[in-house]
C-alpha cells in the first residue's frame, strides 16, 4: 500500500491519539451531563446525541480515511468494530460499578429501544452482502435505508420519552437522573462551546488513527478487516470507555449506558459513509467474507445487550456481562479464519 506511514510512526500515532482521547473524555462526560440537565433532554437521549455523536468522530474520520485509501475491509470493519468494542466496554464498566448489575441500574426505555433499532440496522448490510451487484452509481441501495432507520429510531425514542407506554420497575439500585450540581456560574453557551472544542480535538485524532492503522496493515500484513475491528477501533472507542467509567463514578449510569448505545447507533451511520467514500464499487462486494462474520457477531452482541437491559439481573455481572466478551472473541476468531 503506497503512501502509508512507516511502522514506527503508526505506533506513535496510535499511542498519542489514545492519550489525547483519554484526556479529553473526562471533560466531555461532565459537559454532556450538565447539558443533559440544562436542556431537559434527559441522560439517555443526551448520552446518545451529545456523547454518542462526539465520541464517534474519531471512528468517522478513520472510516473515511480507510475508504478513500481503497481498503474496503478496513473501512467497513471500523464502524462495525466500534459497535462491538463499545459493547464490550459495558462489561468492563460492570467491574467498576460494584453496587449492582449495570444494565439493571441503568435500564431505560430509550436505551432498550435504541438497542433494538441498532440490531435492525445491522441486518441491512447483511442483506446487501447477498446482492453485491446492485448499485446506484457505486453505492448499494440498501445503504440508503440506514440513515432512514436511524432517523426513525430517534423519532420513536422522542415519542416514547414524551408518552411512555410502560416503565422499568424501580428497585433500590435503579438509577436516578442526576441533578444539576454543576457550577451555576458557567453559562450554557460556554458548555456548548466546550463541547464543540472537545469534538474538534477527538475528531482530529481520527485522521491520525486512520493513517496509523493503514500503516500498521502495510507494515505487518495483518488482515485489514481484523485490524479495523480490533486495533484501530479499540483506540477510536476509548472516548466511550472513558466517558462510561466517568459517568459510572459520577453516578450518572443512564448517561453512561446511553453514551455506549447511542454511540453504537450513531456508528451505524458510518456504514453508509464508508460505502459513499469507497468509490470502486459497493463496499460490500469488496470487503470480503470476514466482514460478514463481523456484522453477524456484532448483531448478536447487540441482541445480548438488549436482553440484559430487559431481564435486569440485580447483582454483579449478569449473563450479558459474560456473553458479550465471549461473542466478541469468537467473532474475531471467525473473522481471522474467513480472511
Amino acid at each position: 500500500m503506497t503512501g502509508t506511514w512507516p511502522l514506527w510512526a503508526s505506533l506513535v500515532g496510535l499511542v498519542a491519539s489514545g492519550a489525547i482521547i483519554v484526556s479529553a473524555g473526562w471533560k466531555l462526560t461532565r459537559t454532556a451531563d450538565q447539558l443533559a440537565v440544562r436542556t431537559g433532554m434527559g441522560q439517555a437521549l443526551a448520552g446518545a446525541l451529545f456523547l454518542g455523536a462526539v465520541t464517534s468522530l474519531p471512528g468517522i474520520i478513520t472510516t473515511i480515511t480507510g475508504a478513500t485509501a481503497g481498503d474496503a475491509g478496513f473501512a467497513l470493519a471500523n464502524p462495525v468494530g466500534g459497535i462491538a468494542v463499545q459493547t464490550v466496554w459495558l462489561a468492563v464498566a460492570d467491574l467498576v460499578y460494584r453496587r449492582a448489575n449495570l444494565e439493571h441500574s441503568a435500564a431505560s426505555l430509550e436505551n432498550l429501544l435504541q438497542s433494538l433499532v441498532l440490531a435492525a440496522i445491522l441486518a441491512v448490510p447483511v442483506a446487501a452482502y447477498a446482492t453485491p451487484e446492485l448499485a446506484i452509481g457505486w453505492i448499494h441501495p440498501a445503504t440508503l435505508a440506514i440513515p432512514v432507520l436511524y432517523g426513525y429510531g430517534l423519532y420513536l425514542t422522542n415519542r416514547m420519552r414524551a408518552e411512555p407506554m410502560w416503565e422499568p420497575v424501580e428497585t433500590p439500585e435503579t438509577q436516578r437522573e442526576s441533578e444539576d450540581d454543576d457550577d451555576e456560574r458557567v453559562p450554557t453557551k460556554v458548555l456548548w462551546r466546550r463541547l464543540v472544542v472537545l469534538a474538534g480535538i477527538v475528531g482530529v485524532t481520527g485522521w491520525v488513527i486512520g493513517q496509523s492503522g493503514l500503516g500498521l496493515i502495510a507494515a505487518t500484513g495483518w488482515p485489514s478487516s481484523v485490524t479495523g475491528f480490533t486495533v484501530t477501533t479499540a483506540i477510536t472507542s476509548l472516548p466511550e470507555l472513558v466517558t462510561l467509567i466517568a459517568a459510572v463514578r459520577m453516578g450518572a449510569l443512564t448517561l453512561g449506558v446511553g453514551n455506549i448505545i447511542g454511540g453504537n447507533l450513531f456508528d451505524s451511520l458510518m456504514i453508509p459513509v464508508a460505502d459513499a467514500a469507497y468509490t470502486d464499487g459497493t463496499i460490500y462486494e469488496a470487503a470480503g467474507p470476514s466482514s460478514l462474520v463481523l456484522l453477524g457477531g456484532t448483531a448478536l452482541m447487540t441482541a445480548v445487550l438488549a436482553a440484559g437491559l430487559l431481564v435486569r439481573e440485580r447483582k454483579g455481572i449478569g449473563f450479558e456481562g459474560l456473553a458479550i466478551p465471549a461473542v466478541y472473541g469468537l467473532t474475531v476468531a471467525g473473522a481471522i479464519a474467513a480472511s
